[in-house]
């Protein structure tokens, strides 16, 4: 009886080789699924951010206009714009390590999951 067992069953070795090709084909596949997932959000989100970027530079030439009306000269109104968007400049250079590693994280837990 015990042989008939050992005889059904397959040696070690090809339990072992199946297991292996098995874990490969299974880390491949992981792979694949966290990289499709990751090159899908970023796509998106460079899809949002195109869309934002058009929406923010409208935003500015109407701000720019709305300005000059209210300032009776062209050059203060969008003059205005330009001193906000260099505040903007100096606030980004002085907090650049921190969205340096904001940014960093974020992508390594898309990576991750």
């Amino acid at each position: 009886m015990d042989e008939e067992k050992k005889e059904q069953q397959p040696p070690i070795i090809e339990q072992l080789k199946e297991y292996a090709e098995t874990h490969i084909k299974l880390v491949k596949l992981k792979a694949v699924d966290s990289s499709t997932s990751v090159v899908g959000s970023i796509v998106s989100d460079l899809a949002i951010g195109v869309g934002l970027f058009f929406v923010f530079i409208f935003a500015t030439i109407t701000l720019g206009f709305y300005l000059s009306e209210l300032f009776e000269s062209f050059w203060k109104g969008f003059g205005c714009i330009t001193l906000i968007y260099l505040i903007i400049v100096v606030v980004l250079i002085v907090r650049k390590p921190i969205i340096q590693r904001t940014i960093a994280s974020k992508l390594v837990e898309k990576i991750l999951n």
